[in-house]
């Protein structure tokens, strides 16, 4: 048989490539196909350098010619990748960065009681265990919890000689250094400050701390989206962001919010992947037996969903709730499931932390207007 190049074209209309909101054929992503009889070769030119992405358009081009035009037809798929260039704007800023840190990761969730604090300060230990360098920033301005999870909460940040300048030295412990808020008020204190004051507290911690050599700077970010997310970003160039979420729709559907804001244009951080916490229930009784208290592998279908990789899962377990309790991250007991759990998700984001870093230019921090007494967002 021999295959024409307009049945092909036609084939290729009903295939949208994600991210681009037009078919293959209209958004420019096909750029040659020539046909040899029954073969044909379909050079592709796509914007992002995804891997998940670049084989679901092979794949959806292979399947549209196989079921419209020839069941039987050889079909080879070149795809090349250019990333556009980001436009010099007059209002466009670098984001500081800071010093000494190789990568910044911000750990957010849209909805407040996922266990995102615990997923981050266990994730701290983890990498530190694997011989990282590792700070935590607890951003959560206004429920810090850091210093109760690293069993801190009695410590404060000294004051050190950096060249000229005095800075404030981060509390240490388990291997990582942290700075939070809660350092700096009283157990019984509520903290009530508009955005402009806890934006200057955060860069405060940020950026007159001295942190020193970081492989990794954990961001432990408040629930939701706001201003202090904003003021994250408007500070630092985020290396990537990991969202968590537990398995039941009310959480999904705040966490697919976090992951667009994540990716508005006008941010543009490139989000690292979902974990999926408390995913099921095994009681030590029964150690075979996994029951689905809040649904099972919601986050999971989420990720797919909306193509982002997903990270892991972390089961409901009661000694996760009591480490963090006394001040001793779960993660730090050794064999156990538990820690094997955070060693698989840890590992799993260093891997796409390390594919972000191969494959996309840095982040650039964004620039925060107010306009009649909205916030609007600029690059």
């Amino acid at each position: 048989m021999k295959l024409e190049k307009s049945d092909i074209l036609k084939a290729l209309e009903s295939i949208t490539v994600a991210g681009e909101g037009k078919n293959m054929v209209e958004s420019g992503a096909v750029k040659n196909v020539i046909t040899f009889g029954d073969e044909v070769v379909i050079d592709l030119v796509l914007s992002t350098p995804a891997l998940h992405i670049r084989k679901r358009a092979e794949v959806d081009v292979l399947k549209a010619i196989h079921e419209k035009v020839y069941e039987k037809a050889k079909v080879k798929v070149n795809i090349k990748v250019e990333t556009p260039e980001k436009p010099d704007l007059k209002n466009s800023i670098k984001g500081k960065p800071i010093p000494g840190i190789t990568n910044i990761i911000a750990v957010a969730s849209g909805k407040g009681g996922v266990g995102k604090s615990t997923v981050t300060s266990n994730l701290a230990v983890t990498l530190a265990k694997m011989g990282f360098k590792v700070g935590l920033l607890d951003a959560d301005i206004y429920g810090p919890s850091a210093p109760i999870m690293f069993d801190v909460e009695r410590e404060r940040p000294l004051s050190v000689k950096v060249g000229d300048k005095s800075k404030m030295k981060p509390v240490e412990n388990y291997g990582v250094k942290i700075l939070s808020i809660g350092f700096f008020t009283q157990p019984n204190q509520a903290v009530v400050w508009r955005g402009p004051m806890a934006a200057k507290a955060l860069n405060q911690m940020i950026f007159d701390a001295a942190w020193g050599a970081l492989d990794f700077m954990l961001i432990d970010l408040p629930p939701g989206t706001g201003d202090i997310h904003l003021s994250i970003m408007q500070s630092l160039p985020i290396t990537g962001a990991v969202v968590v979420s537990t398995p039941q729709n009310v959480a999904l559907a705040d966490a697919r919010k976090g992951v667009a804001m994540f990716q508005q244009e006008s941010i543009n951080v490139p989000v690292l992947g979902i974990v999926e916490n408390m995913a099921y229930f095994t009681p030590e009784e029964l150690p075979n037996n996994k029951y689905y208290i809040f649904g099972k592998e919601g986050a999971k279908y989420l990720a797919e969903d909306i193509e982002v990789p997903f990270l892991g899962e972390i089961p409901l377990v009661q000694s996760i709730r009591e480490a963090g309790d006394v001040g001793r991250p779960a993660a730090l007991q050794t064999a156990t499931p538990i820690e094997m759990a955070f060693e698989e998700l840890t590992k799993n984001i260093v891997q796409e932390v390390v594919n972000r870093n191969e494959n996309l230019p840095p982040t650039e921090a964004i620039k925060i207007t107010t306009m009649a007494g909205c916030s609007a967002v600029k690059k």
